[in-house]
């Protein structure tokens, strides 16, 4: 991504807002800020370093790695072999294979990360998020082996990077906390019988990590056992730490964070506060900054409580104080403290002028922070949309599978795209499923809305099921247009976030099957035998720009639709579309598309192109993208999406069928328990067997009640999406 210079433009005489953040003046933003730091005094400024690591993968890699080159430091990528291929990889300067694809074979083997320094010569190790970076033991053996972290030392990491200590601390300084135990006793028995006392629902929350990860909601005592279980085991694999803490669970509250930064010499300061509210699976998907409608004076509390929880712990470098927030009182209880750069940085970067990994970097090199308390000023509204592989309309649950294509909004002074794959790359089972972060900025939090919505309306992704269009509903919303976020947004707007799939337009079917046409024909061109088993391959004889036919049939949904694609001229066409029924839906006359294969071509990982066609008097200019894999024709029609299937044979069909009275796996996975055998009789929504995908695990659940026949997989298999895991016996 290029880096361009900020350009700050501050309207004279604008007067700030009493419930938004002040000096809302307008501002024209960069990717990152390339200004060298305004010391806060005279101090000698000290050398930045000259090389270092990044323990890390992904898009964060790459992120601190733009940042890294534009300052002039060489990097140094580790990666596993599943990442061999990945962008973080061919963007550094050099890299170094450190183990398998599992993070506990790789990413978290601090004795071969620290090996590569010592075999590259770099000074110092950039943690990202996750992994290792709230590790205090890792920084303590850096420290004592005379090599940076760039990061809090570990006394503050051990203090706050706990959320059982660091809410002692904050009970201490007279910051309320969530009513809760936060004690030592781990006994399964005695937790219960705290939950009990605390009264249900409680939340069950992993003391080390973050990021949703080792955390459940427990609603009746008889599920308490089970959910104690699957949150320590998650928080092991995560985090390398069992301990869970258990609190009440507030049914509606908003999640406001607040950016924090202290250096070496005793300063700290706050870059204002986040809303993180949205959430999924306790997961945040979209983030904004500043959080709308606070009262002026909860917004300076919430800034000077989080500086004084840095101050408590002599904090260094990047942090972020989480707070839970009563929605109808704006009373706040501090939750954790994220000792770590937040996935959710770069709001508080777009609205405050910084970039908070070169922040990271002076403090790390002993500099005095770039900026004080009154030197910061925000100016502006950002949000931050996570685009993941997931289906929001199962579960949200994460899927696999290869980036077919992949095109994102073109980036600008309002819109970036942090990533760190490219169309290729594949999103594996191994690691968290998040492709991207698309951030944007307005003048206000209205015109930062309307950017979010143009960005993701042009964002395509093909070959996994994305997140984007939920996103793009999520933006749409009333209720969110207005600010009226809390944690149970999701669920309090179902309906609206989850609508009834609507029809294809027949602009759509006619883009599909023209593109069909040309695809197959051209194929049937290139080699006479090629693709006689690809749902792709001409059917009839048919040859472009002579006088012919060619029907094909494309299934959307439930529904299937006949496009009858009729040459009538050198290159001008008619198409009409009719239903299952045979009723005639619409008819287009002279009909000349352009076509244009996107990079790659035949049998490439991306396969489609660019059409453009005048249906009537609409110009439509798409982007039509085939997939193998499913069989699919996905139309990309300015802002509209629609994804085809092309029907295959039946005994193409009927191989892959699951057995009559199944359970399958709902994504690729791994096992890791196995809760009934064969003969067991079990009742509707008795637990069956647990999955780990992208470090999160899953529940999978009876759908009827009876006996077990078969469980096909023991713990520890890893099970490709479809497979049968287990069968009841037939009735």
């Amino acid at each position: 991504m290029t880096l361009l210079r900020a350009h700050l433009r501050l309207s004279a005489g604008r007067k700030a807002l009493p419930r938004t953040c002040a000096s809302l003046a307008s501002l024209s933003v960069r990717h990152y800020s390339s200004a060298a730091p305004a010391m806060s005094d005279t101090t000698e400024r000290k050398p930045l370093f000259d090389k270092i690591l990044i323990a890390n993968r992904g898009e964060i890699a790459c992120r601190v790695m733009h940042t890294a080159k534009r300052m002039g430091i060489k990097t140094v990528a580790v990666y596993s072999e599943a990442d061999a291929d990945s962008m973080h990889v061919k963007l550094a300067d050099e890299a170094y294979l450190i183990g398998t694809a599992p993070a506990a074979e790789s990413y978290l083997r601090a004795d071969k990360i620290i090996d590569v320094v010592r075999r590259s010569g770099a000074q110092a190790i950039h943690p990202g998020y996750g992994f290792l970076s709230e590790n205090a033991k890792f920084a303590e053996t850096l420290a004592s082996q005379g090599i940076a972290f760039i990061g809090p030392p570990g006394a503050a990491m051990r203090a706050m990077g706990s959320k059982s200590e660091s809410k002692r601390i904050m009970q201490k300084a007279g910051v309320p906390v969530v009513p809760g135990y936060h004690g030592e006793n781990q006994d399964a028995a005695f937790l219960k019988q705290q939950a009990e006392q605390i009264g249900y629902p409680v939340l069950i929350k992993a003391v080390l990590g973050g990021g949703g990860k080792g955390m459940r909601i427990v609603e009746k005592p008889a599920d308490f056992e089970m959910m104690l279980d699957s949150s320590r085991r998650e928080a092991l694999k995560s985090f390398g730490d069992d301990n869970v803490l258990v609190e009440k669970y507030l049914t509606k509250p908003r999640h406001v964070e607040v950016q924090v930064f202290a250096d070496k010499h005793g300063n700290a300061v706050h870059l204002f506060e986040r809303d993180c509210s949205v959430q999924r699976r306790h997961q945040k998907i979209i983030e904004e900054a500043p959080a709308p409608d606070l009262l002026p004076e909860v917004r300076r509390l919430l800034g000077e409580k989080a500086v004084a929880a840095a101050k408590a712990v002599k904090y260094e470098g990047a942090g972020t104080v989480e707070f839970i927030m009563d929605d109808e009182t704006q009373q706040f209880y501090f939750m954790e403290m994220n000792t770590r750069l937040q996935v959710e940085h770069p709001v508080t970067e777009m609205i405050t002028n910084t970039d908070l990994v070169q922040w990271q970097l002076e403090v790390a090199a002993g500099n005095r922070l770039p900026k004080l308390q009154n030197e910061i000023v925000c100016t502006g509204h950002a949000f931050e949309a996570r685009i993941y592989a997931e289906n929001p309309e199962n579960g949200f649950l994460p899927d696999t599978g290869r980036l077919v294509h992949l095109a994102t909004p073109q980036p600008s002074s309002d819109v970036r795209v942090e990533t760190g794959v490219q169309t290729g790359d594949v999103i594996s089972v191994y690691y968290d499923p998040m492709i991207a972060k698309l951030v944007v900025r307005g003048e206000d939090r209205q015109a930062a809305l309307r950017v979010l919505r143009k960005a993701l309306a042009e964002y395509e992704i093909v070959g996994l099921h994305t997140n984007i269009g939920f996103l793009r509903r999520l933006a749409e919303s009333p209720d969110f247009i207005a600010a009226k976020v809390e944690t149970g947004f999701i669920n309090k707007h179902l309906d609206e976030l989850f609508p009834p799939v609507a029809q294809p337009s027949a602009e759509s079917i006619v883009q599909a099957a023209l593109a069909h046409v040309i695809d197959s024909s051209t194929k049937a061109a290139l080699s006479t035998h090629g693709g006689l088993a690809s749902p792709w391959a001409a059917i009839d004889s048919f040859r472009l720009n002579a006088f012919g036919s060619q029907t094909t049939t494309l299934a959307y949904g439930d529904h299937q639709y006949t496009a009858k694609v009729r040459v009538v001229g050198n290159g001008m066409y008619s198409v009409c579309v009719t239903s299952e029924s045979g009723d005639k839906i619409a008819e287009f006359h002279n009909v000349q598309p352009l076509w244009e294969p996107l990079p790659g071509g035949v049998g490439s990982t991306s396969a489609g192109g660019h059409l453009r066609a005048l249906l009537n008097d609409r110009l439509c200019a798409s982007n039509v993208v085939f997939n193998d894999k499913d069989s699919s024709i996905t139309v990309f029609d300015q802002g509209r999406v629609a994804v085809f299937k092309v029907p295959v044979p039946q005994y193409f069909d009927d191989a892959g069928a699951a057995s009559p009275g199944s359970v399958t796996a709902p994504m690729s996975c791994k096992i890791v328990q196995v809760m009934v055998e064969p003969g067991a009789e079990v009742e509707q929504n008795a637990p069956l067997v647990v999955l780990e995908a992208m470090k999160m695990e899953h529940v999978i659940k009876a759908p009827k009640a009876g006996k077990i026949a078969s469980v096909y997989y023991k713990v520890g298999d890893l099970v490709e999406e479809g497979k049968n895991l287990v069968a009841f016996e037939n009735e």
